[in-house]
Order: structure tokens, then C-alpha cells, then sequence
């Protein structure tokens, strides 16, 4: 009986694991283009400049999340998850954290631009 490791994984359930990302992959884009025809930009929450920075940062996110899906795939040993799940943590929390600034300075130049009567998502 040949010695494996618990993290080997037969190339059926590989490839079936790979197809099931694939599928996973091309709904989440079908659900954000459907999401991004679907809700045009408010002008109380920022309008366009808003709307289009959360779909920028949500089709990053999920993108690097399947990157972190597939690397699991390829993992040999405990250590190497482990070493992916904290690059992949450190990596989100670091994203994330720009992401959250960069998000309500926009908000709150369009709740400005809205208070000094302008059009919010325009520039003065």
C-alpha cells in the first residue's frame, strides 16, 4: 500500500474540485455583472465614483479569494496552509483596511459636495 500524505488528493477529485472553483468562479461574475447593470449609482450614497470603487474592491476581493481557493488545491503539507491562509489574512486585512478609507472619504466628499449643493461624484 503506497504511504500518502492526507493533503494528496487523486487526480478525479482534483479535477472535479477544479471544475466545481470554475463554476463557483463564473457565478459570482454573473451575480457582480448582474449586480452592476442592476443598481446604478445613487446619488445619496455617492453616486457613480462610490458605486463603481465598491465593485472594483468587491471583484478584487473575490478574485483573490479564488486565488487562495486555488493555492489550497496545491498545498502539500500543513505548513504550506498554513502558510497560505496567513498571507491570504494578512493580505485581506491590509486590503481591506485601504479599502474602508478610501470608501468613506469618497462617501463623505460626496456628502459634502450634496451639503454645498453640488452633484455628488463631481469634481469642483
Amino acid at each position: 500500500m503506497p504511504a500518502s500524505t492526507p493533503f494528496e488528493m487523486s487526480a478525479d477529485l482534483r479535477k472535479m474540485t477544479e471544475q466545481s472553483l470554475e463554476q463557483m468562479r463564473t457565478a459570482v461574475n454573473g451575480y457582480l455583472q448582474f449586480f452592476q447593470r442592476g443598481v446604478p449609482g445613487m446619488p445619496m450614497l455617492g453616486g457613480a465614483e462610490l458605486s463603481n470603487k465598491v465593485m472594483s474592491y468587491t471583484e478584487r476581493n473575490v478574485a483573490s479569494a479564488f486565488e487562495f481557493a486555488q493555492g489550497l488545491l496545491s498545498a502539500k503539507d500543513p505548513q504550506e496552509i498554513l502558510r497560505l491562509q496567513t498571507e491570504f489574512l494578512q493580505a485581506q486585512i491590509q486590503a481591506m483596511t485601504e479599502q474602508v478609507k478610501d470608501l468613506s472619504e469618497t462617501a463623505m466628499k460626496a456628502v459634502s459636495d450634496t451639503a454645498k449643493g453640488g452633484r455628488p461624484g463631481a469634481s469642483s
